[in-house]
């Protein structure tokens, strides 16, 4: 229930009456314009939309429901003002009594703006259709219908459209759908208007409503188009502390769109964000990371986000994030800023990322993003650094205990490292192998491929082969792998690993029995490297023992 009513739905005329007495006054008043001495450009504007004013009144006294609605009623009281203003100020110039000409140009450039607040008015209430949907007669109802309130969002003077806000929010802490049911373009547009506003009371109530609304993707778009960034942007920038948490969680909800992600940085919002994460409190510094994690998923923004400083800020808060959240995030964009770009990894491992990331992975928070951007960057670092900072054991921990992302980050991760005979030999000795194995059970295909390409790498040093040839889950599972079905990318890497064991007899008969000589018959077909090869050892071994056994 909306407790508090609207101040100005009370009046003791009825809408006949009012109507009555504007269209009196409109005669007076262009009567006395006419009179008007002194300022007769400005005078002449005025008459201009006074003569404007009786179709307006027409227009609305011939709706059905004229007479049924406080906004009519409102709106009547408002021209009666505005009139009655244009007759008393016409007096003072027909008669040269002012207090001065400045005030009197102030005070007639005010007149002639609320003539077209009137004039304005009267078109919304006509064409959006809202006197035959709002409430009849509001004086009479306990409530003040959520329609009502979003059309005096782009009615009247401000304070009516601060009422009118403090009104839709407690609507919102009911039942937020009861406004989003009804809400349309409109109500949006006069929204991203009052974010404007003078008086900071109502950007900040604006801006709770508006985070409320992008947060359903049914408003994304209209909020964008209606020019919503720039001034959540300068919001971001300069705003009160609620002001600053609602404008940042509204920009990391619109910015999973790569458009308006995009956008946000054309508008000059990164500079904002960043500043957010450097001094931002929790809720606030975590919105603002996760809003840089979703512009740096857009690749041609990277670079600037890099010269904004983007870098060096996201290492602090993997560091120092007040939330686990914020580390996350910041992990997340480390990753997403080094998946392409070689002269952003090398500034990321400048910067001293390959610490912060390591030690990021010893605490228990979610690792996937963190081992992401390790994997981006191990091929840029020396294998002495790598050893020095201990990677290989970290590794072998997220194949054991992390995620299946985590998983498959840390076993490409091996794959880029294994460049040299001296990481081959520790990556085996470290245990990795029969986790690796493992994956190769994995449901997931992606996480298969990329386990049996890491054994594929590790198994061209000896003791790293023979550790395979002594898993007892190793040969069935690879031979598994041999499948043609089109999904299955992991078997050419499958076929080498099987190669590399093909001349032990044991491992051999193993693949003759889990019925390899089936699949690599169809994989030569298909020209899959290695695969003739290995078919040609397995059909001699299995003719020798049809031999022998004759």
């Amino acid at each position: 229930m909306v407790e508090d009513r609207i101040d100005a739905l009370v009046d003791i005329q009825s809408e006949e009456k009012m109507l009555l007495n504007a269209q009196d006054l409109v005669v007076i008043a262009l009567d006395k314009a006419r009179e008007a001495k002194g300022f007769l450009a400005r005078w002449k504007t005025i008459i201009n939309k006074l003569e404007m004013v009786p179709s307006c009144l027409e227009d609305l006294s011939s709706h059905p429901c004229f007479s049924k609605n406080t906004l009519c009623n409102e709106y009547l009281q408002a021209i009666l003002k505005t009139l009655n203003e244009a007759i008393d100020l016409a007096e003072m110039c027909g008669k040269e009594n002012y207090r001065g000409r400045l005030q009197m140009q102030s005070d007639l450039d005010a007149l002639s703006g609320n003539l077209d607040l009137n004039l304005r008015d009267c078109g919304i209430l006509i064409k959006n259709g809202i006197l035959g949907q709002v409430a009849v007669n509001s004086r009479t109802e306990p409530e003040v219908s959520t329609r009502e309130l979003l059309t005096r969002l782009q009615i009247g003077h401000l304070e009516a459209k601060h009422k009118a806000l403090d009104g839709i929010l407690g609507i919102m802490q009911e039942d937020e759908k009861k406004v989003s049911d009804v809400l349309g373009r409109s109500n949006i547009a006069a929204l991203v208007q009052l974010l404007t506003a003078t008086c900071q009371r109502i950007r900040e109530k604006t801006v709770i409503v508006i985070c409320n609304l992008a947060g359903g993707e049914c408003f994304e778009g209209w909020l964008v188009e209606e020019g919503v960034l720039p001034p959540l942007i300068r919001i971001v920038e300069s705003g009160s502390a609620v002001g600053k948490e609602k404008a940042t969680i509204s920009l990391q909800r619109l910015s999973v769109s790569v458009e308006t992600a995009r956008s946000i940085v054309e508008h000059n919002g990164v500079r904002p964000l960043i500043e957010i994460c450097q001094e931002g409190d929790s809720l606030t510094q975590a919105a603002a990371a996760c809003t840089l994690k979703n512009i740096s998923a857009v690749p041609e923004v990277r670079q600037t986000l890099a010269e904004e400083g983007i870098i060096k800020v996201m290492i602090n808060l993997l560091d120092c994030g007040i939330l686990s959240e914020s580390r996350d995030y910041a992990a997340n964009c480390l990753q997403n800023l080094t998946s392409t770009n070689n002269n952003l990894r090398k500034l990321v491992i400048s910067e001293g990322g390959i610490p912060s990331l390591l030690a990021y992975l010893d605490v228990p928070l979610p690792q996937d993003s963190a081992v992401g951007a390790l994997k981006n960057l191990v091929g840029s670092v020396s294998v002495d650094n790598l050893v020095s900072a201990n990677l290989i054991p970290r590794l072998v921990q997220v194949l054991k205990s992390g995620s299946l992302n985590a998983q498959k980050a840390a076993a490409s991760a091996i794959c880029r490292v294994c460049s040299s005979i001296e990481m081959k030999k520790m990556i085996g000795e470290a245990g990795c192998i029969s986790l690796l194995v493992k994956m190769l059970e994995a449901k997931s295909g992606s996480a298969k491929e990329i386990a049996a390409q890491a054994i594929s790498s590790l198994m061209t040093l000896p003791q790293n082969c023979r550790e395979v040839k002594q898993d007892a889950k190793a040969v069935p599972t690879l031979v598994q792998l041999l499948d043609p079905s089109p999904h299955n990318t992991a078997r050419k890497y499958a076929v080498s690993c099987l190669v590399s064991i093909s001349s032990s007899k044991k491992c051999k008969k193993l693949m003759i029995s889990y019925g390899a000589i089936g699949y690599l018959k169809k994989l030569s077909d298909m020209d899959i490297p290695g695969a003739k090869k290995l078919l040609e050892r397995l059909e001699k071994r299995k003719f020798r023992n049809l031999f022998s056994r004759k």
